[in-house]
């Protein structure tokens, strides 16, 4: 299904995904992002390497319990061994943000202004709240012209969003609805990606519920790991990034 067929589709089945998902909300369980600094280093000595992770909740490491378990962290290990540099990292993730929030709220508060790498984890509430595809773009579209001008030296990534129908806390004809949005959202984002100098990566993989928390929505250390491990592969250049050839809505 393109995602001309995707748009149609899920906008029929809208009053479904309203129903289900109130139904999910009620049940759902409310996690807060792991205590302790948001921002740290991995080595000795000045940081040649100085990563930022921003976007969503799952930026801010919510569904881990301890701040050593979510992406920054994670990510800046893996750049350490892989390099043998000092790596610096910081986390800016913001609950329930979508990606022209990130573009207006969370950007201009980042004090720091030499990051060389950028990875961007937004799109999964933009997909949840049935944005179009006009304000996607729009808005993620916006937030990788505010990235590049705020760090212009640093190379940009973006994790596009997982397959709905692998989140456990999802019934599934909810999941394969949202899906239907992801298709969406995953195919202007690459395609803006590749129009404004950044990186789209493959999606994260999902083969099993073991890296979700308990809310069976967001990741845990086991998750987090797993997302660390993929991305990184595309940071390092490890992985080739997949190219823009889906037909948009």
């Amino acid at each position: 299904m393109n995602t001309f067929s995707a748009g149609i589709v899920s906008w029929l089945l809208l009053p479904i995904a309203i129903h289900l998902g109130l139904r999910v909300r009620k049940k759902a369980q409310r996690l807060p992002p792991p205590s302790g600094k948001a921002k740290g280093q991995i080595g000795k000595g000045e940081a040649e390497l100085r990563l930022l992770v921003i976007g969503d909740s799952s930026a801010a490491g919510v569904g881990a319990d301890e701040i050593g378990d979510t992406l920054g962290p994670l990510l800046a290990t893996r750049f350490n061994a892989a390099t043998g540099k000092t790596v610096a990292w910081r986390n800016a993730g913001a609950n329930s943000a979508v990606a022209s929030q990130l573009r207006d709220y969370v950007v201009p508060n980042i004090e720091e202004r030499d990051f060389t790498h950028v990875l961007i984890a937004v799109g999964t509430n933009d997909a949840k709240n049935f944005l179009t595809r006009s304000q996607f773009k729009k808005g993620f579209g916006g937030l990788l012209y505010a990235v590049h001008t705020r760090w212009p030296e640093a190379q940009i990534f973006w994790s596009p969003v997982i397959d709905m129908t692998s989140v456990p806390a999802l019934p599934p004809t909810l999941g394969f609805i949202l899906g239907l949005r992801v298709r969406i959202i995953n195919a202007m984002g690459t395609q803006l990606c590749t129009e404004r100098h950044a990186v789209a990566t493959e999606p994260l993989p999902v083969e099993n519920a073991d890296g979700f928390a308990i809310d069976g929505f967001h990741a845990n250390k086991l998750g987090y790991e797993h997302w660390a491990d993929h991305v990184s592969k595309f940071m390092l250049g490890e992985a080739q990034a997949p190219s823009s050839s889906q037909k948009s809505e």
